[in-house]
C-alpha cells in the first residue's frame, strides 16, 4: 500500500514542570519509563508507522544530549534531523520551526511525552490517509486535563476545546496528529492564546471548520499514556514492567521497531544488540533474530 505520511515531527521539548524537581536537570523525554528513556516510546511509534525521516525539536539546552543518545539515526535505518528552540512557544509552533522539513509533504505530529502500547490501529489510520487532518481520542476519566473532543449523536467531531473547565465529552484528544502540508500555513496564521502559546487545539479547529477534520476513536483496549506528571510516568513504567514481564515481548524499543519495519537486517540488529552491555534489553534484542 502506498505511504503517504512519510515525515513525522517528535516534539521533545516543554519545561517539563509538572515533573519538577526530576526535570530540573534534564529534558522529561530522556528520563526512564521502566527501562528505556520516554523518548524511545514515542520514537518507535514513528517508527511502527513506516516513517524514516524525522524531525526531532528539543530545548537548546537538550539538544546535545539528544545527539548522544540518538545520533543521526542511520543506526536505525531512519534520518533523524534534530533542530532546537529557546523556550517553549506552543506546540503548534513546531510546524513553522519545522516548515523547510515538511515541505509539500504530509506530516504526523507526535508529543514525546505520549506512550501507545499498540501500534496496530494507528498504522490502519496511517495507510488509510490521505489529507486534512486527523486526531486520535481516547476515552479518560480526567478530560478537563486535555484538549477535548465534543462529538454529535454521529460521532463527528464539532468542536475541541483545550482543557476546559467544564468538559462536553470525555473524549481527550492524544499526541498524535496527522497533517497535510497547509498545516503550516494554517500555524502561521494562528494567535498565540491567553498563555502566549500556539495551540494544536486551534490548527486542529481550523481543520475542523474547513471540514477537513476526522478523529479516529480508539479502543478502549489500547493502552495509552500521557506521562507528563510523576504519577503518570510511575502508572506506565509500572503497566509496562507487567506487560513485558508475561507478554514476554517490549514496549517502545525502537531498534526492534527498526527491525520489523524492515529498516534494518538481522545482521544489523545483531550487531547493535552485541555492542551493548549484557542487560535483558540486549537478550531480547538477540532473541528478535535467533
Amino acid at each position: 500500500m502506498a505511504q503517504y505520511i512519510n515525515k513525522g515531527i517528535l516534539l521533545a521539548g516543554g519545561a517539563g514542570t509538572r515533573l519538577y524537581p526530576a526535570s530540573a536537570a534534564v529534558s522529561k523525554q530522556l528520563l526512564a519509563v521502566y527501562d528505556k528513556p520516554l523518548i524511545y516510546y514515542s520514537l518507535s511509534v514513528l517508527m511502527r508507522l513506516g516513517i524514516r525521516d524525522i524531525l526531532l525539536i528539543t530545548h537548546v539546552n537538550d539538544e546535545d544530549r539528544f545527539r548522544a543518545l540518538l545520533g543521526d539515526g542511520s543506526h536505525l535505518g531512519i534520518k533523524l534531523n534534530i533542530l532546537s528552540e529557546t523556550r517553549p512557544r506552543g506546540i503548534a509552533n513546531a510546524f513553522l520551526i519545522g516548515e523547510d522539513f515538511i515541505g509539500r509533504d504530509n506530516v504526523t505530529l507526535l508529543l514525546g511525552d505520549n506512550i501507545y502500547c499498540d501500534t496496530g490501529p494507528l498504522k490502519s489510520a496511517a495507510e488509510s490517509y490521505r489529507s486534512g487532518a486527523v486526531v486520535f481520542g481516547v476515552h479518560v476519566t480526567d478530560p478537563s486535563e486535555y484538549g477535548v473532543a465534543d462529538v454529535d449523536c454521529y460521532g463527528n467531531v464539532t468542536a475541541i476545546e483545550e482543557k476546559p473547565v467544564q468538559p462536553k465529552s470525555d473524549i481527550a484528544v492524544t499526541g498524535l496528529y496527522f497533517y497535510d502540508d497547509t498545516v503550516v500555513q494554517i500555524a502561521r496564521g494562528i494567535q498565540p492564546s491567553e498563555r502566549g502559546e500556539l495551540e494544536i487545539t486551534t490548527v486542529n479547529n481550523v481543520y475542523l471548520e474547513r471540514k477537513q477534520l476526522r478523529m479516529v476513536t480508539l479502543d478502549a483496549n489500547l493502552i495509552w499514556f500521557d506521562a507528563g506528571s510523576a504519577q503518570s510516568m510511575l502508572n506506565a513504567g509500572n503497566y509496562i514492567s507487567s506487560l513485558e514481564s508475561t507478554a514476554e515481548r517490549k514496549i517502545g524499543c525502537i531498534e526492534e521497531a527498526a527491525y520489523l519495519e524492515g529498516f534494518i537486517t538481522a545482521g544489523q540488529l545483531t550487531e547493535l544488540a552485541e555492542k551493548m552491555p549484557d542487560t535483558d534489553y540486549r537478550d531480547y534484542l538477540l532473541k528478535l533474530v535467533r
